[in-house]
Formats: C-alpha cells, structure tokens, sequence
C-alpha cells in the first residue's frame, strides 16, 4: 500500500506544481521582474553593470519559464511523496478519521509548520535584494527556523495525544496549540532578525512580492492536501 501512496503522492504534488506554475507566471513573475529593474537602476547609478562584466549563463526568458516549471515540477513531487509517507504512517494511528481529512488535516500543518511560521519571522526578499556575503547565514536561519517549527509540532501533538483521554479531544487540541505557539515564541525571540532591505526599494513591491511568494506555497499545500486525499480515497476504500 505504501508505494502506491507514495506513486499518487508524486502525482498529486506534480499536478499541485502546475497550479503553482500558473499562479507564478501570474502574481509571482511580475514582482521578480521589478526586483530585477531595481538592481539594474542601482548598478546604473553606481555606474558600472554586473550583467557587461559576466555573461549570462541562462537567460531570463528560460529562467520564468522551462526553468520554473522544472523546478516547480521536481519540488512538488518530491514533497508529495514524502507528505505521502507521512499519511502512510499516520493513517489509521489517530483515530477515526478518512483518508481526504486527514490528507487536508496533514496539509494544513505542513503549510502553517513549513510556512507559515518560517514566513513570520523570515519573509522572503526579491531576487538581488539584501547583502550576498550574509546569504549562507540567512538561508541557516530560514532553515532552523523550519526545523524548530517541525520540532514544536511534534512535541505539541504528543502532548494533544496524551492528554485526550483524560480532557477529550477539544481541550487536549488546544493544550497542544497553546505549547505550540509558546515554542515558537520562544524560539522567534532567541533566533537573530535579518533586515537588509535598501530604503530606497519600494515598499510597494516588497509587500506585493511577499504576498504572492506565500501565495505560491498557498496553492501548493491546499492543491496537495485535496488532490492526494481524492486519490487515496478509492485506494484505502477498497483495501478496508
């Protein structure tokens, strides 16, 4: 049963990716576009151009499209097969509960744990915006942050599993959600902040390249949860 989970797994994060293409040529490429306009209105007044002194290895018209799309395509599959194995080993082990709940319950953890959370404290930048000797700092952080996340779910949910029996369901969720976000608080205010944003880049364009960036894993998460519940349904319907 597990390999065909995780072969619908696959698909379902392929076929999540193609929303997410979409959504990105739409809301996602035009604020890249104008991240780029800025770096390049920035080297002119600076007098001097990166893009003279080194070519260009692949062009800007293969990187917003098949290059997108690749990636997009090969992201979105590997994360649905890895949320495959995960519903394969949670089905059945908490309780009464179908395979499109509890692939959209998975779904929306994975967004708020993966995501949501990162986000908050680490927003994503457009491209050539922020100083490039401190890039391997901030890609640690953004990292840490995910795994502190991932960690505070896991140790919330136990909490939620043990308490159940003796204050129900409802209560032991919110003791769990309750020492969720004081992890997170905590670790919020013990990781360092990251502020490299030049005042003169518009605020406008941040704001909207923020929003469609967590648009993107919006889609993402939401497309995945639903298409891989509908496909697990028929499969664990017949087994049962």
């Amino acid at each position: 049963m597990v390999r065909s989970l995780l072969i619908r797994g696959m698909i379902a994060g392929f076929l999540a990716s193609l929303l997410v293409f979409a959504f990105a040529k739409v809301f996602g490429e035009p604020q890249v576009e104008g991240a780029i306009a800025y770096e390049e209105r920035m080297e002119h007044a600076m007098g001097g151009s990166h893009a003279h002194e080194m070519p260009e290895l692949v062009s800007r018209e293969v990187q917003s499209g098949l290059g997108l799309f690749v990636g997009l395509a090969v992201f979105g599959s590997a994360v649905g097969g890895l949320f495959s194995l995960v519903f394969a080993y949670a089905y059945g082990r908490i309780g009464r509960i179908g395979p499109r709940a509890l692939s959209a319950a998975m779904a929306l953890l994975g967004f708020i744990t993966i995501v949501l959370v990162p986000f908050l404290k680490y927003p994503p930048n457009p491209p050539s915006i922020g100083d490039p000797s401190t890039i391997g700092s901030r890609t640690a952080l953004f990292f840490t942050m995910i795994v502190l996340s991932l960690v505070a779910l896991a140790v919330a949910l136990v909490l939620a599993r043990r308490l159940a029996n003796r204050l129900g369901t409802w209560n032991a969720t919110l003791a769990g959600g309750t020492l969720f976000l004081v992890l997170i608080g905590l670790a919020s205010a013990l990781l360092p902040d990251v502020n490299e944003i030049p005042e003169a880049f518009s605020a406008s364009l941040l704001w909207q390249f923020r929003v469609a960036a967590f648009g993107l894993q919006a889609v993402q998460w939401a497309a995945l949860g639903i298409l891989f519940g509908a496909f697990a349904q028929p499969l664990l319907s017949r087994r049962a």
